[in-house]
């Protein structure tokens, strides 16, 4: 991905190194910046500013849409953005370092949700109310309300909010074999296994990244609160635990049995998700779990393999059938300690206007809308097939149930073992559900 010349990519082998990290800031010729409860208007003067904003995100936060118009924003009003990019296995812990010793960027990125952004980032002390702002008016109710607290925004979210994770299937592979979309699990095994006898692997699933196979889980959330109503209410009330539900069970000894058969093929251990397109563009591997952008993606990295080819439906784990929504994301908050809160107030404006919305929506292959209204989407005609399709849709639990997206690359830990036999599903359950009681008491949650 081209990035900025100026972009700095961070790969930091110990905390020790994080002081490395924070970029010095030039001096604003403005007044001086005002707390995080105030409202501060954009500025409207075209005097250009001699100023750096330091950006820290994980990896693929930022597009290459974003840094084209960060060379407008600079070109426009002298305000240079210097994207810090990190590994998204080490961003939450160098982050929260950085906001625990009071040395964190201007603008930091990270996930919205609302409790994680009070039992993660902590924003009522750590990031300033952006409430006052003209685009929070415009911006998806669903997601202003994932990055508020207490009736305050703290974070702009520019992101597709369409952007479920679904099978996207190769339909060539799937003619030739004679198969069909499934319905329940057991439909799935066997089409799976169809595909692997033929010799093509049945699902690309990169397990090294940490993170992609966790999706598998907590996505299907709403199959869960379907087969057992005011589940999530309970959870989040400490009424009810993981270890006892017997669909999640359920589902993580199918992702198991999915591994055990092969499905994921040989190398998922050490497949990439950065190695998506390539292997989904071969022909070897019939589906693999991905926006129902993905397919856009693929074409434009390997024309010779058309977006049109690929079709979609929902995870079948625990039979399934109900698509899986988040409206939560990564977004962009402004640190309550930034000598340059007016200036970051100004580049968030500068995003959310309607012309740059567009601009980045066109420019990126894997969005095929955006969290804001007037837009001209890009859906495929298979895309718009797809959500006539599955009509009933729920909140994904990484979103919905509290104190779970926090542990989210631990549970990727724990699905490595148990997919590699060194763990069981119960295992699984039980870990979340003690990690999620350790959240809580810290956050002083009166339920538990």
């Amino acid at each position: 991905m081209n990035k900025l010349s100026s972009i700095t990519t961070v790969c930091l082998l110990s905390i020790g190194l994080l002081a490395g990290c924070s970029s010095s800031k030039t001096e604003s010729t403005a007044t001086v910046a005002p707390t995080s409860s105030e409202v501060t208007p954009v500025s409207t003067s075209k005097v250009k500013k001699d100023i750096t904003l330091t950006y820290i995100a994980s990896q693929d936060w930022v597009k290459d849409g974003e840094m084209k118009l960060a060379k407008k924003f600079e070109a426009e009003t002298g305000i240079h953005i210097d994207y810090q990019i990190i590994p998204a296995d080490q961003y939450t812990n160098i982050l929260k370092t950085k906001l625990n010793a009071q040395e964190a960027p201007d603008i930091f990125g990270g996930q919205s949700g609302k409790s994680d952004i009070v039992t993660q980032y902590n924003v009522e002390k750590n990031a300033v109310d952006l409430s006052g702002e003209e685009w929070v008016k415009r911006e998806d109710p669903l997601s202003i309300e994932q990055a508020s607290v207490n009736g305050k925004v703290y974070a702009l979210t520019v992101w597709d909010n369409t952007g479920s994770w679904i099978i996207n299937y190769n339909k060539q592979i799937f003619q030739k074999l004679g198969l069909s979309i499934p319905k329940t699990y057991s439909e799935f095994k066997s089409i799976s296994q169809k595909i692997k006898d033929s010799g093509i692997t049945p699902i690309y699933e990169p397990i090294s990244d940490g993170w992609h196979h966790v999706l598998w889980f907590p996505e299907i959330g709403p199959r869960f609160e379907e087969v057992t109503p005011g589940l999530t209410d309970r959870l989040n009330t400490n009424k009810a635990k993981f270890a006892d539900d017997p669909t999640m069970l359920l589902a993580l000894t199918q992702l198991q049995e999915m591994n055990k058969l092969g499905f994921f093929g040989t190398n998922a251990f050490s497949d990439t998700f950065a190695d998506t397109e390539k292997n989904m563009a071969s022909g070897k591997f019939a589906m693999t779990l991905n926006n129902p952008s993905e397919p856009a993606n693929i074409e434009k990295a390997y024309p010779e393999m058309k977006a049109d080819n690929f079709g979609f439906f929902v995870m079948p784990l625990a039979d399934n059938q109900i698509l899986n929504v988040n409206p939560a994301a990564p977004s962009k908050f402004i640190y309550s300690g930034s000598q340059h809160i007016a200036e970051a107030k100004q580049y968030f404006a500068f995003l959310a206007k309607q012309e740059n919305l567009q601009a980045f929506l066109d420019s990126e292959p894997k969005f095929s809308t955006l969290n804001f209204p007037n837009l001209k989407d890009k859906f495929t005609p298979e895309q718009k097939k797809f959500f006539e399709t599955y009509k009933k849709a729920g909140t994904v639990f990484q979103t919905s149930i509290n104190y779970l997206n926090a542990q989210w690359m631990d549970i990727g830990k724990e699905l490595q073992a148990m997919l590699g036999s060194t763990s069981t599903p119960a295992d699984v359950l039980k870990s979340i559900d003690k990690k999620r009681e350790s959240i809580a008491k810290a956050a002083k949650d009166p339920a538990w």
